[in-house]
């Protein structure tokens, strides 16, 4: 093993979750029942995963821990913004994704995470009419006023370093508009002139969270962070920032099994996916707009996988169809179907048939328990701008587009950038193979 060069996971770690609802508590739940050794903290990688180090004789399987400093859960401390007032606890209950007596336990501290008031614009969630609201002049006072959050948190709660998470919902789609989005100082810039068509307020808490020194997770697909103004802001901060979008369900399914048919040369004629869902994200999403930004982030994952330049004969002219449908009976327990039409030898086809009936918070709080753990890692490591090894767990992997950069949605090699990023990091050799 080479020198690590990681700084050590000192001091308290401050959680700043955007959005108080199903995602939020189930993560903070599952966190403070885990502290009490009450629940186990199942579907974390940094948890439980194992990565191959060294070879022949210095070959050893090791949990992430023990290849890098990573925080503690001990060390965490929770806060929100949201737009209803109701605390961590009360949220979990109306949630109903928990059963009372798997939150009971940790009441006491959920009930001590109240949120703050949101910075919200009615007109990228016109479902949700919570009154938790800032009053913000400006999208410049907007930021203004979350970087204040920020600071006071920080400092009530002795913190040594702060991630922001988006656990909210998805907003309406935003273009990128060059003359906006292109720098950062004409996104400052349009921030200053209140340009609320092209800045949504989640461009707002992301660029509180880079000014404050955070690292800040995507957890929607929303445009936030996939413009080159925030790519700018995270390398002049010094800050690193990822993908956008938790990758729980049929995305995850999708990127595990579309590798299964490239790898086997079978041909693909149509990939047809639709889920009911019913918690609040379902709602949002049930607006076009809102579901339109859904849409682009999961129409994305096939196309980068099953690419036609590299197979004519297999890939050329398939159908690709998501849908997803509000469906109130389920609540947070989400369906998600696949109807994949294939070919194989001479042409015969074929069908996959994959019905996989989820529970959405369940899959999306250990994404963020990793995503929170890895970004902070990354932060103390020295990594900053796009970190595409946490692409693992997000459906939308950030990439440069104005470069022609495709991005890596198969999950195999996503998991080798992974690894191999958590190997350099704790001064071990990187390489390709999967074990």
């Amino acid at each position: 093993m080479e020198k690590m060069n990681v700084k050590p996971a000192e001091g308290k770690l401050g959680v700043l979750c955007v959005g108080l609802g199903a995602v939020a508590t189930t993560f903070m739940t599952g966190v403070l029942m885990t502290r009490k050794g009450l629940a186990k903290p199942v579907g974390s990688m940094t948890q439980y995963d194992k990565i191959r180090v060294g070879r022949g004789d210095a070959k050893k399987y090791l949990h992430y821990n023990e290849i890098v400093p990573m925080a503690k859960l001990d060390d965490i401390v929770f806060g929100a913004w949201d737009v209803y007032p109701a605390n961590a606890y009360e949220s979990a209950i109306n949630c109903e994704v928990l059963r009372e007596k798997d939150i009971n336990p940790v009441k006491d501290e959920l009930e001590k995470i109240v949120p703050m008031k949101a910075a919200f614009d009615r007109n990228y969630a016109k479902r949700l009419d919570g009154n938790n609201v800032k009053d913000c002049a400006t999208r410049w006072d907007m930021v203004e006023q979350l970087r204040e959050d920020i600071r006071k948190f920080k400092a009530d709660n002795n913190c040594a370093r702060i991630v922001v998470l988006w656990a909210a919902s998805t907003e309406i789609y935003v273009p990128v508009c060059e003359s906006v989005h292109g720098t950062l100082a004409a996104l400052e810039n349009a921030m200053k002139q209140d340009d609320r068509e092209h800045i949504a307020p989640s461009m707002c808490y992301a660029y509180a969270a880079l000014a404050e020194g955070a690292p800040f997770i995507m957890g929607a697909p929303n445009t936030t962070v996939d413009i080159p103004a925030m790519w700018e802001m995270a390398e002049q901060t010094k800050m690193p920032i990822a993908g956008k979008d938790f990758k729980t369900g049929q995305t995850l399914v999708k990127s595990g099994f579309a590798p299964i048919i490239g790898t086997r040369c079978l041909g693909l004629s149509g990939w047809f996916s639709t889920n009911i869902l019913g918690n609040r994200d379902g709602l949002v999403l049930d607006e076009p707009a809102n579901f339109h930004t859904k849409e682009v982030s999961k129409l994305s994952t096939l196309e980068s996988i099953l690419v036609p330049e590299n197979q004519l004969d297999l890939y050329s002219d398939y159908y690709h169809k998501v849908c997803i449908n509000y469906y109130p009976p389920r609540n947070d327990n989400k369906e998600g179907w696949d109807n994949i039409d294939i070919f194989g030898w001479m042409g015969y086809p074929m069908q996959i048939k994959i019905n996989f009936l989820c529970r959405d918070s369940i899959l999306a709080a250990p994404l963020c328990l990793d995503l929170v753990l890895l970004s902070d890692l990354a932060a103390r490591a020295g990594r900053y701008g796009t970190q595409r090894f946490l692409s693992f767990f997000l459906k939308s992997p950030m990439h440069d587009y104005t470069e022609g950069e495709v991005p890596v949605n198969h999950l195999f090699q996503q998991y080798v950038m992974l690894k191999n990023a958590l190997r350099e990091m704790g001064g071990y050799e990187a390489d390709e193979e999967i074990d």
